[in-house]
């Protein structure tokens, strides 16, 4: 109930301010599991695609989010978005098992494989949790780019600016393979991440970028 009552204030407000663009919405299933995919532009990624989706979509954001800015974090329960310690390996293993449980109740979850935002609007190598997640539940896997998100809500900005952004979802990608093979998991993760480059358009960058944003 309370999801329902966030996106009804939520979704005609976004339409209405920033007048975005969705293709490829014939390829989220009706119903059934399936994993949202998507590159990350900004914080405000996590806002835009669960409102401009018909179904109802769990996601995951780091748990600073939650501790900062109160309406952010009242507005991210309210869309059953699930905090994650980035840098706490065992919070993480809980965070995909929560996701596992999302997924085999036939709900839809999302994640950012890149594990944080771009910090220079390139696409950036994929962690395996993506692979993990469809290797162990079956849930087919829909790529998605986020477009332009990055200037509605710059980095270091607290003030969303009024610029057009667009979604554009792919068709569902299915894998088999062993959960347990780190060769498999990388290598869905490769495909997933390849996917979503070609949907977004975005320069692709074969290194995680944590480790660039570690770097400067």
């Amino acid at each position: 109930m309370l999801y329902r009552s966030a996106k009804m204030v939520t979704a005609p407000l976004v339409r209405l301010l920033w007048l975005p663009k969705v293709e490829g919405r014939e390829h989220v299933p009706a119903n059934g599991p399936a994993i949202l995919a998507s590159n990350h532009l900004s914080v405000l990624d996590s806002f835009f695609l669960p409102a401009l989706l018909r179904r109802p979509m769990r996601f995951v954001a780091k748990k600073e989010y939650f501790t900062g800015n109160r309406l952010t974090a009242t507005w991210m329960g309210a869309m059953g978005t699930m905090p994650i310690d980035r840098e706490n390996a065992s919070a993480a293993q809980a965070m995909l098992d929560s996701a596992v449980e999302v997924l085999n109740a036939g709900e839809m979850f999302g994640i950012y494989p890149e594990g944080t935002r771009s910090p220079d609007g390139r696409l950036y190598r994929g962690k395996i949790g993506v692979a993990w997640l469809t290797l162990t539940t079956g849930a087919p896997v829909i790529p998605v780019a986020m477009l332009g998100t990055e200037r509605v809500l710059p980095p270091g900005t607290s003030v969303p600016r009024l610029h057009r952004f667009g979604i554009r979802l792919g068709a569902p990608m299915t894998f088999t393979g062993d959960a347990a093979s780190a060769r498999d998991r990388r290598d869905v993760t490769d495909e997933v991440m390849t996917a979503i480059q070609k949907l977004s358009g975005q320069e692709y960058v074969p290194r995680y970028a944590a480790s660039v944003k570690n770097a400067t």
